[in-house]
């Protein structure tokens, strides 16, 4: 596992300014930062700010956007304070809300930095059935909703981000399975709604689609499909700190960025677009 001291391997591709990470969760102390009643899943209990810092400075990443673990349930504090030590021109955040959030809430967490409200699949304190519910409150902060779900049922989860009045934001390339080909039905879907729709993707946790591992080559091909649709609409982010691998079998960074460059190796304007200019638009970081 990279800590503070040991980072792990410096990537291949050399980040161009103002990068943006912009998927990782930050853990405890947990006598600091209880876990939320009945959400006690974790296999890193701790992921500091400390620890985080030293990888993106390995990495040479500047930017970063904090997501609230479910772990946390709808208390934003760990994330919060996260973001409030990484400073606010280089943090931004996303959050996890009651669904009758008031608009004051609303209003200092956009203060704070929060650009967007995180949905995720069964089993949390917020799922796509509350969408509805929520796309009005978030509306006038011109955020985003974040949403995870399995890309084996993609054809029931894709009609229902397909015309939303706010950008949608899918983590992890969708989730689609291991050994999908592109000519898959919920793949042509998913790359379908990405060019007509108010949809982006995140390049993150390519591991979720590999059947072959790090570093992860056999999910290039659906990366770079996804750019020749819309590589306007692409971010990358780490996953860090990888919380369904144990401590001692989590992913190293640097293959994680270094996909980018196996992905386009003839094509910095993308990785320029994917890592710096798309983020910047995306969560509203300063010029």
């Amino acid at each position: 596992m990279p800590t503070a001291a040991d980072p792990g391997p410096r990537p291949r591709l050399k980040a161009p300014p103002k990068s943006c990470e912009c998927h990782s969760h930050i853990y405890g102390p947990l006598d600091k930062y209880p876990y939320a009643e009945g959400h006690g899943r974790s296999l890193h209990p701790d992921a500091s700010v400390t620890e985080y810092r030293a990888i993106l400075d390995n990495l040479g990443i500047e930017r970063a956007v904090i997501v609230q673990p479910s772990a946390y349930g709808t208390d934003n504090s760990r994330t919060l304070d996260a973001m409030r030590e990484l400073g606010s021109d280089n943090a931004r955040g996303i959050a996890v809300c009651r669904t009758d959030v008031s608009r004051e809430e609303l209003a200092a967490l956009h203060e704070a930095g929060m650009r967007g409200f995180r949905f995720t699949r069964q089993g949390n304190d917020v799922t796509m059935d509350d969408l509805s519910t929520v796309m009005p409150r978030i509306a006038p902060f011109g955020w985003h909703v974040q949403v995870q779900e399995n890309g084996e049922d993609a054809a029931d989860w894709l009609p229902r981000i397909q015309d939303l009045p706010v950008p949608v934001v899918v983590d992890h390339i969708g989730r689609m399975p291991k050994n999908m080909d592109l000519n898959d039905p919920r793949f042509v879907a998913f790359l379908k709604l990405l060019e007509g729709g108010n949809m982006w993707v995140k390049i993150s946790g390519p591991y979720y689609g590999s059947a072959t591992g790090a570093p992860y080559l056999d999910v290039i091909p659906r990366i770079r499909k996804l750019a020749e649709v819309r590589p306007d609409r692409l971010v990358w982010g780490l996953n860090w700190p990888h919380p369904q691998f144990a401590a001692d079998g989590k992913p190293v960074p640097a293959p994680c960025l270094d996909i980018l460059l196996e992905a386009f190796p003839e094509s910095p304007e993308i990785r320029q677009a994917i890592l710096a200019d798309n983020p910047a638009k995306l969560y509203d970081f300063p010029a």
